[in-house]
């Protein structure tokens, strides 16, 4: 506690956790989310054939943590559409996203040094997100700590959850990219979040909420800008889950799996290695090269 006076790290938290989301952060937030719809396979060829699907999708993408946790939580999944400037704001993020003249409006937003201080402020309100769902989930069930962190956990990550529902508003089903069995950074991210606001909230935790959502921001928000930055889909937890499972669940570690494939795989002229690439990167280069043939 010493060294956080001396910082005066404890008045700086509870300033950043208290400040208004609206209309900055929801803005950068719905602008990183429709960014990444935009990315996936079919999603502009959707939205010329059907602005409504495509429009439909998008506040999937927006609020679908919202839709989610509300349903589980048993009030009315459409409450989330109550707010008429958040709806109004990220249609307008939508519009301008797939509509604008000549794509200025994207290839402003998804250029790399305004892309990254995006993604850092989209990580900001996911924080609070979390926070806030373990906060409702708190006064709802006050000794449901697994339903905290399932709700803290939903708000942080629903739009993924809810992904293979909003493949099928796009006509696509594609059950192999279930968030569950493949979890993402962020949402394995928001798992660990939830756990931890979840502690602190019954008090197991000794840290204020003002500080624990201003260091988890912090490590969101770096690594996620330093992922993006690299293209790279990897995880900081990938050490520490692969020797827990090993552990725990007998399950081969990631370095004697990969010398197992080593072995057993036929005899081939090695490839020259390619960096990894995310989702989005490789559905952006296919659109791409789809439009340069158009041309």
């Amino acid at each position: 506690m010493e060294v956080l006076d001396i910082l005066n790290l404890g008045e700086f938290a509870q300033y950043f956790s208290k400040m208004a989301m609206f209309p900055v952060f929801d803005l950068a937030y719905y602008i990183v989310s429709i960014l990444y719809l935009k990315y996936e396979p079919g999603a502009v060829e959707v939205s010329r054939k059907s602005p409504v699907a495509s429009w439909f999708c998008a506040m999937l993408y927006c609020f679908g943590s919202y839709i989610l946790a509300d349903i589980m939580l048993g009030h009315s999944p459409i409450d989330s559409f109550s707010n008429n400037n958040h709806i109004l704001l990220a249609s307008a993020v939508w519009y301008l996203i797939f509509f604008c003249p000549l794509n200025l409006f994207y290839k402003c937003v998804a250029f790399l040094p305004i892309k990254l201080v995006l993604v850092a402020m989209k990580e900001v309100v996911r924080t609070r997100k979390i926070a806030a769902g373990v906060h409702h989930a708190h006064h709802a069930y006050h000794h449901g700590w697994f339903i905290m962190v399932i709700t803290g956990y939903v708000k942080g990550s629903g739009v993924a959850l809810m992904s293979n529902f909003e493949q099928l508003l796009r006509g696509v089903w594609r059950p192999e990219t279930n968030e569950i069995l493949n979890m993402s950074f962020p949402t394995k991210a928001s798992l660990y979040g939830a756990i931890l606001f979840t502690l602190q909230e019954v008090h197991w935790l000794p840290v204020s909420k003002g500080t624990l959502i201003c260091l988890f921001t912090l490590f969101m928000a770096t690594f996620k800008v330093i992922m993006t930055a690299r293209h790279s889909h990897g995880s900081p937890f990938t050490f520490i889950e692969s020797w827990t499972c090993h552990l725990l669940f007998s399950s081969p570690l990631e370095a004697e799996d990969a010398h197992h494939h080593h072995h057993t795989a036929p005899m081939a002229v090695p490839a020259p290695a390619s960096p990894a690439k995310t989702k989005e990167d490789l559905s952006e280069g296919t659109r791409k090269r789809k439009s340069k043939k158009a041309e």
